[in-house]
């Protein structure tokens, strides 16, 4: 590349060089011919002088055209080469400039994106808080609306009840405190006897109001009382505590020995007094005899063997167990539970405890009684007593409200 490059700058200074100065060349070249035709040959007249510079001169442009041919050809191929260079590099520079304008083309959308989003995002926050704030406003007031309204009701409840009230009337709340009382110590802790006590005092506050209008209140009253009555009366915490008592002497229960089969019974044979039977007679005392001394007995059928020292601690274990889960049942009234764990507790004991021992057979009672005692109660599902009371105050308040409002207007 490097030598075509400085061949390409050469020629074009030969060719200036020929053509500024063409015809020196050519003289130089006619002066020395005739030198040379003259020292090698004699016989070149006059006339061929001419000719031969006129050749020469011939041959002279014809080598200065094909010279300026090959320096416009050189020429073209630089101008052609330059004006690659120069369109590669323009193309180049335009390819630089529309990625930079695309590049800034690309950051300003991602700019605009982002800020369509954070005005996107501040408008729903705006919005939600504007919502939320109307909402806490809206609550606000229809809170202080209904407050007042309550407040307006019950100030004219107590209106009413200052210009209305009758001498007695406490009495009749007083009776409604009590039967709600006995209702909830009925429901939730299962205790009849404090109820029906609630009931009947409550019975006393509305019979000394000595009202006519009340009767089918007190008639209420007097069908609650007697179905409260009715209802079986379970001394749970007498029931607990023989169940724990019972679980406490589990650990002193003596245990069984080695079960055996019943033994057969022999009949004793008597000497006879006949003397042929002296063989057996012999026999009959012989044994006798021996029997003072040794006695075999045969027993058949299967022997329950002693258990062993583990056995005897899980056995306890699983009876103390069974009594907990009866003792637990007393509480959640579930009679089938309390039944069957008793009756497996006192299987086990007759089967593995001593039954000759006084405090086994005494344990065994024990549990017999308790099985047999009935812990499911059915309760009454709701008191009468509670509606009806409810709409008598609430009858006589809207009546004396009305009156007053009446009046007012």
């Amino acid at each position: 590349m490097t030598s075509k490059k400085n061949n390409d700058h050469v020629e074009p200074e030969d060719n200036k060089t020929q053509e500024t100065s063409p015809t020196p060349k050519v003289e130089k070249h006619e002066a020395t011919k005739p030198e040379k035709n003259k020292d090698t040959s004699t016989t070149i007249t006059p006339e061929s002088t001419p000719k031969a510079s006129a050749d020469a001169s011939h041959s002279s442009q014809q080598e200065a055209i094909q010279k300026q041919a090959k320096r416009g050809v050189n020429l073209g191929a630089i101008a052609i080469a330059l004006s690659v260079i120069f369109g590669s590099g323009l193309m180049i520079q335009m390819q630089q400039q529309s990625a930079q304008y695309e590049a800034q083309i690309a950051a300003l959308q991602a700019q605009l994106e982002q800020a369509q989003t954070s005005m996107t995002s501040d408008l729903s926050t705006i919005k939600q808080d504007t919502i939320a704030k109307a909402t806490e406003v809206t609550h606000r007031a229809e809170t202080v609306l209904t407050q007042q309204q309550k407040s307006i009701e019950s100030l004219q409840l107590a209106v009413a009840d200052v210009k209305g009230r009758r001498p007695n009337d406490w009495l009749l709340a007083e009776a409604d405190y009590l039967v709600k009382l006995a209702g909830r110590k009925l429901f939730l802790e299962q205790d009849v006897v404090s109820a029906t006590k609630l009931m009947e005092s409550a019975d006393q506050r509305i019979a000394s109001l000595n009202d006519p209008s009340l009767v089918p209140l007190r008639k209420a009253m007097a069908n609650d009382i007697t179905k409260l009555k009715t209802v079986p009366l379970i001394d749970r915490d007498g029931l607990v505590l023989r169940l724990t008592a019972l679980q406490q002497q589990v650990d002193a229960l003596p245990l069984a020995n080695a079960i055996l089969p019943e033994a057969q019974v022999e009949e004793k044979q008597v000497v006879s007094q006949d003397i042929y039977d002296w063989k057996d007679n012999l026999m009959t005392s012989l044994k006798d005899f021996s029997e003072n001394f040794i006695t075999f007995r045969t027993r058949d059928g299967n022997v329950i063997p002693l258990l062993s020292p583990q056995q005897h601690f899980y056995l306890k274990e699983n009876v103390k167990g069974k009594l907990e889960t009866a003792i637990k049942a007393v509480y959640d009234e579930q009679g089938d539970i309390y039944t069957a764990s008793l009756s497996t507790a006192q299987q086990w004991s007759t089967a593995f405890f001593n039954n000759d021992d006084n405090a086994v057979i005494e344990f065994n009672k024990a549990l017999g009684q308790l099985s047999g005692q009935n812990i499911q109660v059915e309760y009454p599902v709701k008191l009468q007593t509670q509606n009806v009371l409810a709409d008598v105050i609430n009858e006589r308040l809207r009546r004396e409200v009305t009156t007053m409002i009446t009046e007012e207007k």
